[in-house]
């Protein structure tokens, strides 16, 4: 009798179900002239002079082990880094931890804070980790519809979910927003910031896309509440090092000092061409962002114009390199469908809203981070289809 080996596996592994997006994008990736609409990959290359600080560190030999947090001059050049773009000033010896991205950044705080019954506050929709990596942790998501509020949290939303859900142990903050483009002004950061000050809950703000924000300057949440706040942040989307696998954890010296433990766990350190790497960009690419913001703003506008051509209705994007498109009527409603279907006709690769959570059901998400050829194309292909395909009162009779 073969034995159910299996079942011996952690529960909570078990039901964790491969994510959507990858599943939609493997289907588009089959399609040899697709044109491709989902991914957040900058189309734009690392800048030369961080690609030849690595290069220089293989050839120098530095290809062994550094310290878990990460190499205390790379330390040095992030804590410089974030006083000047945001005006942080955390201690690099203690309040600053080199992640393996983002990713690893949310895994091991979320591991190293979160017990079973504890809850996750979780704006929606939301980039697709979150949830899982909480119920990873026996812990249970709490999601705010955020789609009629402008996919914003606001502040009497915000005190009321907190009043009525003791058990939530970490409000998950990302800004600019990946799916939908949208950030926060000041004011509205203050305005949160005195609903959590009320609370004992740590703020895991994601703040990924910080350098590509447009229309107002970004500030940092931990700005506004340094003692709750951990600032989530790296190279992926500003330099164009998603490949890289750079991120940084900040905080309070004793809350980093426990994440740390578990980071040492997971990789006992990043690699050293990458702190290499990483370096260079915090020391001498403090501008490599600019020319790709401004090219992101062209091709953000010229995306936005042909969409609300067609019908769609997008909230005002304040940053990243998304827009989340409204169906317009008379198209199919289920973006599940409707997104397969364009993809099969039109070999047109866009993302279903829904698979970003509750409250993106009807929309769907288009990545301008593509070159602005594909852009051209989506507009047109996708412009074909909504000819052939929506139905209006004087069709319908």
């Amino acid at each position: 009798m073969k034995k159910n080996i299996l079942s011996l596996m952690k529960p909570e592994v078990v039901a964790i179900k491969q994510q959507d997006i990858f599943k939609f994008n493997a289907r588009a990736k089959a399609i040899p002239d697709v044109i491709n609409m989902t991914i957040g990959e900058p189309s734009f290359t690392t800048p030369d002079h961080i690609k030849l600080a690595a290069i220089k560190a293989i050839e120098d030999n530095k290809t062994h082990y550094t310290v878990p947090e990460g190499d205390h001059e790379l330390l040095n050049a992030v804590a410089s880094y974030l006083h000047t773009k945001y005006d942080l000033n955390y201690d690099p010896e203690s309040e600053i931890i080199a992640t393996t991205g983002v990713t690893e950044g949310v895994f091991s705080a979320f591991n190293a804070i979160l017990q079973p019954g504890d809850e996750v506050l979780i704006p929606s929709p939301s980039f697709t980790i979150y949830g899982p990596d909480a119920n990873f942790n026996r812990a249970t998501p709490v999601y705010i519809d955020t789609s009629k509020t402008g996919f914003k949290v606001t502040p009497d939303v915000l005190d009321e979910i907190m009043r009525t859900h003791p058990r939530i142990k970490i409000f998950l903050f990302n800004y600019p927003s990946n799916p939908t483009g949208v950030s926060y002004t000041h004011d509205e950061l203050a305005g949160l910031a005195d609903v959590l000050r009320k609370y004992d809950v740590f703020v895991l703000s994601d703040e990924i896309y910080s350098e590509l924000t447009y229309n107002f300057k970004h500030e940092a949440f931990a700005k506004f509440l340094p003692e709750q706040t951990l600032l989530l942040n790296g190279l992926s989307k500003s330099h164009a090092m998603t490949g890289w696998r750079f991120g940084v954890v900040c905080g309070p010296a004793e809350i980093i000092s426990q994440i740390n433990k578990i980071h040492e766990l997971a990789t006992t350190s990043i690699t050293s061409i990458t702190q290499a790497a990483a370096l260079e960009a915090y020391k001498n690419g403090l501008d490599d962002s600019i020319k790709m913001r401004e090219e992101y703003c062209r091709r953000r506008d010229v995306l936005a114009a042909g969409l609300t051509k067609l019908g769609f209705e997008c909230p005002d994007p304040d940053g990243a390199f998304y827009l989340f498109g409204k169906i317009p009527e008379g198209l199919e409603q289920d973006d599940v469908k409707l997104c397969f279907d364009v993809l099969e006709q039109e070999h047109l690769a866009i993302l279903p809203g829904s698979y970003f959570g509750i409250g993106g059901e009807g929309h769907i998400r288009f990545s301008y981070a593509s070159s602005m050829e594909n852009i051209e194309g989506c507009i047109k292909k996708l412009g074909e289809y909504v000819a052939t395909h929506i139905h209006t009162d004087e069709t319908a009779i």
